[in-house]
């Protein structure tokens, strides 16, 4: 690959410029051309695919790109992406990602990377947005409350982390955001009243949400009810697909070369497929961007073969 970028498939060899921890769990990279030349443009909410190592094998994961960059067009040829990662560990359920991240990567280090992509736009339409975001879910969050202080459009923003000092950025975010900045702390009294907050809205507003599954789930649960429309609820979940009780093994029929497939109970149709060494579309793993998703022709019980 020269010049640090792979024409073909997107993909740049960057340099990590700086590894920089922002609290105790969370630790911001930021990554350079080699050469010092401009990175392909990105809008609020895009996010680049990152190669790591685990366990001797190659993978990929996803990061959004930060922007706190007030000056007009600052994203559209960047100088370098900015990314944060919260450190997972194994035995509390993260996937080996993260870790590599935190413990591998070294300033000089070269990263591979894609180059962006965005299933979670922000709409230029919209004036008058609700930006939520919790935990590691501020990244896209961070991006797109720049993006509506330099296009002057009218935005609040709330920020909730287990505790102040596991908010990340929150001086540079002050910065950006001033009064449209609201923090909270789920230690603290001032923890995030959901339906409070979104009671004191408007279903005309834009919501914007990202950051753990269950948050999300009440963000958009308690906005309906309060009449928002779907079309105005936008989110991003920060969460892998993971076994749950009366999960169980099952198999699979690939129509177009016919080959079974035994699925545990703990893993999905997509990294079983990998695990195989197929090649199946995806992107995000998440379920979201629906890059991955196929039709299912037919479902029978193994009684029935």
């Amino acid at each position: 690959m020269s010049g640090g970028l792979d024409q073909a498939q997107g993909l740049l060899d960057l340099t990590v410029a700086e590894v920089r921890p922002l609290t105790s769990h969370i630790t911001a990279f930021r990554l350079r051309h080699p050469d010092g030349r401009a990175l392909p443009g990105y809008l609020a909410g895009a996010h680049i695919k990152v190669k790591v190592e685990i366990n001797g094998k190659a993978v990929w994961r996803h990061y959004s790109l930060i922007n706190l960059d007030v000056a007009a067009g600052a994203s559209e040829r960047p100088a370098e992406y900015l990314i944060a990662v919260r450190r997972e560990d194994t035995a509390l359920g993260g996937r080996g990602g993260s870790l590599y991240m935190h413990t591998q990567l070294k300033a000089g280090h070269t990263l591979q990377v894609s180059s962006p992509i965005n299933g979670f736009w922000l709409d230029p339409a919209h004036d008058d947005v609700v930006l939520i975001a919790g935990g590691i879910g501020v990244t896209p969050i961070i991006s797109m409350a720049t993006a509506l202080r330099v296009a002057g459009k009218r935005y609040a923003m709330h920020y909730s982390g287990r505790s102040f000092d596991q908010l990340a950025l929150v001086q540079e975010l002050q910065s950006v955001a001033a009064d449209a900045l609201t923090l909270y702390a789920d230690d603290e009294a001032c923890r995030l009243d959901l339906r409070k907050l979104l009671a004191g809205c408007t279903p005309s507003q834009a919501l914007y949400t990202c950051g753990p599954k269950g948050m999300i789930d009440a963000v958009r649960n308690i906005a309906l009810e309060l009449g928002w429309h779907s079309d105005h609820i936008h989110y991003e979940l920060f969460v892998e697909a993971a076994a749950e009780a009366g999960d169980q093994a099952f198999e699979v029929e690939l129509s177009q070369s016919g080959t079974c497939l035994q699925i545990p109970a703990d893993k999905t149709i997509l990294d079983v497929m990998i695990d195989a060494g197929l090649d199946p579309m995806f992107d995000c793993k998440r379920g979201e961007c629906g890059v991955c998703s196929t039709p299912v022709l037919c479902r029978r019980n193994r009684a029935s073969r």
